[in-house]
């Protein structure tokens, strides 16, 4: 995670910390519901993912799709 200590319990804070995890996370031929799973679970201590676990997996799906991550 992040370690500027400026995670909120929030959506756009989550947001931030996945797209910060998923650009230092880099495994060849690895698809991307692993790669997923492992980058949410490098951030595991983030509140919003910790009191809003399934939404935080929607909003990292939706990153994903808008910035093309794939």
């Amino acid at each position: 995670m992040t370690n500027n200590n400026n995670n909120y319990n929030n959506a756009d804070s989550f947001a931030m910390a996945f797209d910060e995890a998923w650009g230092k996370f880099t495994v060849k031929k690895e698809n991307e519901k692993n790669k997923l799973d492992k980058v949410i679970g490098s951030i595991s201590d983030h509140p919003f993912l910790l009191n809003n676990p399934l939404e935080a997996r929607r909003v990292a799906k939706f990153r994903i799709r808008l910035l093309n991550l794939t």
